[in-house]
């Protein structure tokens, strides 16, 4: 999780949504990503997403069995969407995002791959308070 609080600081530095993302595969790091929304003009460049396509291009296959996702923030419905179609083995995430999350889906578990194991609150306090001060300097 730490790896992927050093990515929401390089999104930070862009002025960015301050979310990173990494993913693990056998114990190292395949895949790196931050929000580069306001960047490439791109609703859909989430930390997870640009993580998921580096990944798959690391591994070569769309397929991200035996691999984890560490975000800083819960996943959105379209980013546990995606992590639906890409198999990954694991969800790791600190912050959780009440307004946007997928757990706000009701049956939220159907929204991932049923091999998928899903965690949260890891560095949380650390996670949300990157996004409390991003968003405090905006308004």
């Amino acid at each position: 999780m730490r790896a992927a609080l050093a990515e929401a600081k390089e999104a930070l530095l862009q002025d960015e949504v301050p979310i990173g993302a990494v993913i693990v595969a056998n114990g190292q790091i395949i895949a790196r990503g931050h929000n580069l929304v306001e960047r490439l003009n791109d609703v859909t460049a989430h930390a997870e997403m640009m993580a998921f396509t580096a990944a798959s291009e690391n591994l070569g296959g769309k397929y991200l069995k035996d691999c984890t996702l560490y975000v800083t923030l819960e996943p959105c419905t379209m980013c546990a969407g995606a992590a639906f179609w890409t198999q990954i083995t694991k969800i790791v995430y600190g912050a959780s995002d009440e307004k946007r999350g997928f757990s706000n889906l009701g049956d939220a578990k159907k929204i991932f791959h049923p091999s998928t194991e899903v965690k949260g609150g890891i560095l949380e306090s650390e996670c949300s308070e990157i996004l409390k001060s991003y968003f405090k300097s905006k308004r």
